[in-house]
């Protein structure tokens, strides 16, 4: 089947009921993603599907999955799908109630943070998909209230952030637990050497779906640098939320740093919420419902919202510290600027983040500006000792761009930085 063009569903092979079901739920044009992805998917061939973040890639997968399923006698899970977080299991698992009311397809959501029981409870219920962290799935597992045996579709979402999160053993103890006749997707925003290991051992004459490379960041996405140190960042922010309207996405390194910069906020008379990995999962859901909803402006999180979590109209990303690998800079930045709309990000740099800004340059293929008024830290007093936030977690600048043609900046770095 053509794939190059696709101007709605229909021409994709879908069901009526299917078709429907996507109307209603406003889905009237298949993306890039989802027109290259679906044909194959349908088909059941193992796929892999590489796009930056806000281009459709849950429902790529969902799609095909519901079509599948409803061929197929109902009575026990037949698909499973591995998300990063909790909060993208739970987005998964509402595409999935919309998009399969016609044919009946359930699922039901295993993922850390939640009461044992009540997932127990609603694996009883013989839903058709999983939805599932590798860790709360393994537990189940041991105890014997998920058998993977009849699994026919498994689906790997965010592959790279999975990796990233330490979840590597987990995923191989799921893998060899499950049938080796199956049909395999794996979505990605990046295909790093990690996950093309686990894509070889995991896939059979797949078919690459890659829409844009990984250093390509949303169109409508304006960037810009400041300068500062990190005493000043603070009050910067202060003053950038102070005068602007719209919702804002801030991305501090640490759970601490979250916190204070969310008391701080409050102070200052924003709305505002946090998100952390030490916060429960109601208390998560908490933050992220009141932002989608408008009752707080301003989220401030660490990583853990970086990828797949679908906040329409988001206006402002700020990286108030830099992340800790230059492609997690391209997933911050694309939780604005979402299916064609534009937005802002801006990036707080010090003396300190000298590295990371020419890693993430690298990786762009260009500068980022600089913000009007700002002036480089090499204009400024500067101190390494005792910095805070000067640098920890995952350390991969050693290697920026690795495979990618460097770009070098026109100008030094001191003076870049």
């Amino acid at each position: 089947m053509d794939t190059s063009v696709h101007t709605n569903f229909h021409t994709l092979g879908l069901s009526e009921p299917l078709v429907r079901d996507l109307t209603t739920a406003g889905l009237l044009v298949p993306t890039p993603i989802q027109a290259q992805a679906i044909p194959p998917a349908l088909e059941g061939r193992d796929v892999i599907g590489c796009a930056q973040t806000g281009t459709g890639k849950t429902a790529a997968f969902v799609i095909p999955m519901i079509e599948r399923l409803a061929a197929l006698p109902k009575g026990q899970p037949q698909a499973l799908i591995l998300s990063p977080t909790r909060e993208l299991a739970l987005q998964i698992l509402g595409t999935i109630e919309k998009l399969g009311r016609s044919h009946g397809i359930s699922a039901t959501v295993i993922v850390g943070g939640s009461d044992m029981q009540a997932q127990i409870r609603g694996l009883r219920q013989q839903p058709n998909i999983l939805v599932a962290t590798p860790g709360r799935l393994l537990d189940h597992m041991w105890n014997g209230t998920v058998n993977l045996a009849p699994i026919k579709i498994l689906v790997l979402d965010e592959a790279d952030r999975m990796l990233d999160m330490g979840f590597a053993p987990q995923i191989n103890q799921i893998l060899d637990a499950l049938p080796i006749e199956r049909q395999t997707l794996l979505f990605s925003a990046t295909i790093p050497t990690d996950v093309t290991r686990l894509v070889q051992a995991s896939l059979n004459s797949a078919v690459h779906v890659m829409i844009t490379p990984a250093s390509t960041t949303a169109e409508g996405v304006s960037q810009v640098v400041y300068h500062t140190t990190s005493h000043e960042k603070t009050n910067l922010l202060v003053s950038l939320l102070a005068v602007e309207r719209g919702t804002v996405l801030v991305f501090a390194r640490t759970k601490s740093r979250v916190d204070r910069l969310g008391q701080t906020l409050e102070q200052a008379g924003q709305r505002v919420a946090v998100i952390h990995g030490d916060l429960s999962l109601p208390q998560r859901l908490r933050a992220l419902n009141g932002f989608k909803r408008g009752q707080v402006r301003i989220l401030v999180a660490t990583d853990i919202a970086a990828r797949g979590i679908d906040v329409a109209n988001i206006g402002h990303v700020v990286n108030y510290d830099l992340p800790n690998c230059p492609e997690d800079y391209i997933h911050r930045i694309g939780r604005t600027a979402r299916m064609k709309m534009t937005g802002r990000a801006s990036s707080f740099v010090t003396f300190e983040d000298h590295d990371q800004l020419r890693a993430i340059e690298t990786l762009l293929g260009h500068p980022v500006p600089l913000a009007e008024g700002s002036s480089r830290s090499s204009d400024r007093p500067h101190s390494r000792a005792g910095t805070e936030g000067s640098g920890n977690g995952r350390q991969r600048w050693g290697r920026p761009g690795e495979g990618r043609r460097q770009y070098q900046p026109s100008l030094p770095v001191r003076e870049r930085v």
